[in-house]
């Protein structure tokens, strides 16, 4: 089983729980919709057409509505902490939830006591919490774009707001910045490093880049991040090694980019319904994709 989670900035959406679902043009829990532009749809829907394609079970995709002040990230949280033991998840991907430590910390004692524990797949605000907390070497993938590198490289920074100005400056030194993440002990096991150059690494070490189709329109579409989040997950949950699963994320990601023709006006919906059409260009054999 796949476990999504994450809010969306609607002021009175209640906790959702259920399977997620792709239906003409909207994301769905159960009856409930919401428009593809936001960014933990997007993530979750991405997520949803790679299940799809896989014949696979749905993601189980857990939302509240959360305007920024904290409210409706707790019972996120709170849900998580209660019932993540039972459903067993394979892997557990925690979005755009606001940073708790008490709940965070919860969270991760209730991941500990489990059995088999999950893959932790972390990005946004759930990565900004796992790192304040300490626990970033519990995660399996985190998925910065260069400024949320630059908070994971700096020691001291709080938050991504309060990265300190020289560290921040340093993102055309992306593997640099890498090096000193791993070395503060604020990475997940593999980091998969988003923008003009996708970079996949582990324990530090790079293992591989990607940068074609290379479509510079999607550096200014908000939400291009979120869709390779959803779809890690979905290749993870799918039995895929994290080395192929990162590198075949990019790839589609890039290649669904490229078919919608983007614009400046171009939303994150547009390119998750091309996904379908992107996974037709990709090859998943016993040497790994290629795209």
């Amino acid at each position: 089983m796949i476990v999504l989670a994450g809010t969306l900035p609607i002021e009175d959406l209640r906790l959702k729980v259920g399977e997620g679902r792709v239906k003409d043009g909207q994301f769905y829990i159960g009856d409930t919709s919401v428009s593809l532009n936001r960014g933990t749809a997007a993530m979750m829907a991405a997520c949803c057409v790679v299940c799809s394609r896989y014949s696979s079970e749905a993601p189980y995709c857990i939302v509240s509505g959360d305007i920024g002040d904290g409210r409706g990230s707790i019972p996120v949280y709170d849900f998580l902490i209660k019932n993540i033991s039972g459903l067993q998840p394979d892997v557990f991907v925690g979005h755009y939830i606001m940073p708790n430590l008490a709940y965070h910390n919860k969270f991760i004692d209730a991941i500990g006591k489990m059995t088999i524990k999950p893959k932790l797949i972390a990005d946004a605000g759930f990565m900004y919490i796992a790192k304040m907390a300490g626990f970033a070497a519990e995660y399996t993938v985190f998925t910065p774009d260069l400024g949320e590198l630059a908070f994971l490289a700096d020691g001291q920074a709080p938050h991504p707001f309060y990265t300190r100005g020289f560290i921040f400056h340093m993102e055309p030194r992306t593997k640099e910045l890498i090096a000193m993440a791993y070395a503060e002990k604020n990475a997940a096991r593999f980091l998969f490093v988003k923008g003009e150059r996708d970079i996949v690494c582990e324990n530090g070490e790079v293992l591989g880049e990607v940068t074609d189709p290379s479509v510079p329109e999607l550096e200014a579409i908000g939400g291009t991040g979120d869709t390779i989040t959803g779809m890690i997950g979905a290749y993870l949950g799918n039995g895929l090694a994290e080395k192929e699963a990162l590198h075949l994320a990019a790839c589609v990601n890039r290649l669904a980019g490229e078919s919608a023709k983007p614009t400046p006006a171009t939303q994150i919906g547009e390119i998750v319904m091309r996904i379908p059409q992107a996974l037709e260009k990709v090859v998943i054999g016993p040497t790994g994709s290629r795209c």
